[in-house]
C-alpha cells in the first residue's frame, strides 16, 4: 500500500517509509486500507481499540455503541471495554451480532460478572483502577456518553498519547475530538491505524 506522495505502508511496523517504487493501483479510502491491514496483510493490528461510555446510555447511545462495535468487527478490529453494562454490553452485542472479539476488563473478582456479550471476561480484581488499564491496551478510544468513570479513562488515554474520539454527548475534553456518528467514528479509528 502506498499513499501516492513516495511513502509505501509497513503494516508489521505500522508506519510509512519513502520508497523510490513507482506507485500503482487505485486510490482506496481508509476502510477499504483497514480492510486490507486486518483481513489481507499477513499482519493485521493486535491491539484492540478500546469503546467507553456511560452505564446509562439513552437510545441514541445505545444505537451508536451497537453500530461502533459491529462496525469495528465487520472490519476484523478487537474491541476492548470495561466488560459490564450500558455501552460496554450495547457495544460488545455489536461486535458479537457481527461476529467480532470484545475483551471485557471486568473490575470484578470474577468473570461471572461480564455481560453475556463479551467474548473474552478478564476478572482484574482491581475495581475502577482498571480503567487506566483500558486506556493503556488500546491503540485509541471511542467514548459515547458518560460520567466520572469515562472522564477518568479519557484522561488516562489522552496522558498514554492515545487518540480519543467522541460521540454522543461524551465528556468534551481538549484533545479528544468530536465525531458526528459511528461511521465517521470509524474513519478516525482506521485513520490511526493506518498511521495517518
Amino acid at each position: 500500500m502506498h499513499d501516492g506522495h513516495g511513502r509505501i505502508f509497513d503494516p508489521a511496523a505500522r508506519r510509512w517509509t519513502r520508497t523510490a517504487l513507482a506507485a500503482w493501483g487505485e486510490p482506496v479510502p481508509p476502510r477499504r486500507a483497514l480492510d486490507w491491514l486486518q483481513r489481507d496483510s499477513g499482519t493485521p493490528l493486535r491491539a484492540p481499540v478500546a469503546v467507553i461510555g456511560t452505564r446509562t446510555p439513552t437510545a441514541a447511545q445505545v444505537a451508536a455503541a451497537v453500530a461502533m462495535g459491529r462496525l469495528l468487527a465487520e472490519h476484523k478490529v478487537t474491541v476492548l471495554c470495561g466488560g459490564r453494562s450500558g455501552v460496554m454490553e450495547e457495544v460488545c452485542r455489536g461486535v458479537a451480532e457481527a461476529g467480532g472479539l470484545s475483551i471485557g476488563l471486568l473490575p470484578d473478582d470474577e468473570p461471572e460478572a461480564a455481560n453475556p456479550y463479551v467474548t473474552v471476561p478478564l476478572a482484574t480484581g482491581i475495581g475502577v483502577a482498571r480503567n487506566a488499564l483500558i486506556a493503556r491496551a488500546a491503540c485509541c478510544l471511542v467514548a459515547i456518553g458518560g460520567g466520572y468513570g469515562t472522564l477518568s479513562e479519557i484522561a488516562f488515554a489522552l496522558q498514554f498519547k492515545r487518540p480519543v474520539f467522541l460521540l454522543e454527548g461524551a465528556p468534551a475534553v481538549d484533545g479528544g475530538r468530536v465525531c458526528s456518528d459511528a461511521e465517521a467514528a470509524l474513519d478516525a479509528v482506521a485513520r490511526v491505524i493506518l498511521a495517518l
